[in-house]
């Protein structure tokens, strides 16, 4: 796959990771002349100031609608995807991708394409958590970036998160009413040249059974009378988000003091949105069940279709004879499975606890694609150790482990119900992934056919060394 098929993402995962601050001026469009008012400090240093107090842009790279690309921004990301070893990476590629990205963040913003700011936080406030516990804390993340405050850094990551969200918006716009039918899948697959048809890697289908200790009704009384008593210390004046801290088994929010921003589309159990959705501003919700505990939840602020919750997850104690008697359990169960006395769809349908899968006998959907297979060496790690030497419909021992969410212990049975090896792909075999390959096409077409119309309409201006590019012939108007 050549550079132009590289998802933004990519590129822009390599730009967070260098904190670039991407500005946004006023164009002057006979000149190409900035009001120096409009330009921060970081662009000034790059830049000269011309006899009339207007600032000559000798540090930026392009002007796309109404944002800069600096010489400064292509540099450091193209560094970064050299040592990520992003393929092979030349500057104009990473000058393209990145004009690419704010023209469509220039047009999701000129067709006002719904857009939540309350998303943009959320999203900054989990990376700045996962670089705190990757560097150890804030002030050797500040240290290593040579930003001064966390509110400098979460400007920084904000203003990268607006543009990146805007550009996501703006892309599953264009893209949201295309579908493919058989007849153009099979065309796509004609029309490939014999010796590039894709090769298909080891793939498997899989299924599982689950099985949870049980709660015993002392233990699920316990934790009610403690969120009751949580929750009755909140009205009194406490405050929530200290109680979150201190006692939540959500170990996604606790540190958040329990807050989570959500919406009716998004992915959330029943009872918890019903909970967020149910409540006033201020509210605070009786504790209720869910699959992953008991919570109780309250509703900070409310704006439109999007609410900001924050909530306390408790999970009642399990004892060790629960555990043991789970263990024993499902050990039984694999002893039927191994003697034929019962297969492993049908135990499935019988004793699993996982709601997910219990009805299909335990067969697990691969939600990246929608189908049945995985492909090996990308499964999740843990699971390619527990089903790489397995033969088909072979039973794995059983396998101890945990809730991500709250570290609560269950068990599990795996099994391989097919395994594909690696092979040339076929039509027929491989239908639901060519289907996919050609939809991507046709979205990158689209998607291609959009840009070409834009960059007509759009005042867009390359400088420097970046006019020689080749992508700059369809981008400079004549």
């Amino acid at each position: 796959m050549n550079l132009k098929s590289i998802n933004l993402l990519m590129i822009l995962g390599v730009l967070l990771s260098s904190f670039m601050t991407f500005a946004q001026v006023t164009i002057d469009e006979k000149d190409n002349l900035l009001k120096d008012s409009d330009i921060g400090p970081e662009v000034l240093e790059a830049t000269k100031v011309t006899e009339d107090g207007r600032v000559k842009i000798d540090g930026v790279a392009a002007v796309v609608g109404d944002y800069l690309v600096l010489e400064s921004d292509i540099s450091k990301a193209y560094l970064d995807m050299k040592n990520q070893e992003v393929g092979d990476v030349t500057f104009c590629d990473v000058a393209e991708t990145i004009m690419e990205n704010k023209l469509f963040a220039h047009h999701a913003q000129q067709d006002s394409l719904p857009f939540n700011p309350a998303r943009v936080e959320s999203f900054t406030d989990q990376q700045i958590r996962q670089f705190v516990q990757q560097v150890g804390s804030m002030d050797k993340l500040l240290g290593f970036y040579k930003i001064e405050t966390e509110d400098e850094l979460r400007d920084q990551l904000n203003e990268i998160n607006t543009q990146r969200m805007l550009a996501e918006e703006m892309q599953g716009a264009i893209v949201d009413e295309v579908e493919i039918t058989p007849e153009e899948t099979r065309d796509f697959f004609e029309a490939i040249p014999e010796d590039e048809i894709p090769l298909i890697s080891d793939e498997v289908e899989l299924a599982q059974i689950i099985v949870k200790p049980e709660v015993g009704e002392k233990e699920t009384q316990a934790v009610i009378d403690k969120l009751n008593s949580f929750r009755d210390d909140v009205l009194a004046g406490g405050s929530f988000a200290t109680k979150a801290v201190l006692y939540s088994e959500d170990r996604g929010s606790k540190s958040q003091g329990g807050k989570i921003t959500l919406s009716k589309e998004d992915n959330f159990v029943k009872e918890f949105k019903d909970a967020a959705f149910s409540l006033r501003e201020g509210e605070i919700s009786k504790p209720f069940e869910t699959e992953f505990g008991w919570h109780i939840l309250t509703v900070e602020k409310i704006r439109g279709q999007q609410v900001d919750v924050r909530h306390i997850l408790l999970y009642p104690e399990i004892s060790s004879e629960a555990v043991e008697k789970a263990k024993k359990e499902i050990e039984l169960v694999r002893e039927k499975i191994v003697n034929g006395e019962v297969n492993f769809r049908d135990a499935a349908r019988e004793v699993s606890d996982e709601r997910e899968t219990r009805e299909s006998g335990g067969q697990l959907i691969n939600n990246a694609t929608g189908d049945r297979r995985f492909e090996l060496t990308k499964v999740d790690p843990s699971i390619y150790d527990q089903v790489n030497n397995l033969k088909e419909n072979e039973i794995s021992p059983v396998i101890k482990d945990s809730e991500p969410r709250t570290a609560k212990v269950f068990f599990k049975l795996i099994t391989v119900t097919k395994k594909i090896p690696e092979h040339v792909a076929e039509f027929s075999e491989d239908y639901t992934r060519i289907r996919e390959l050609a939809l991507q096409q046709k979205k990158l077409k689209e998607i291609n056919a959009w840009k070409a119309k834009k960059v007509q309409d759009t005042y867009i201006k390359v400088n420097g060394d970046y006019k020689v590019c080749e992508f700059a012939k369809s981008w400079i108007k004549k």
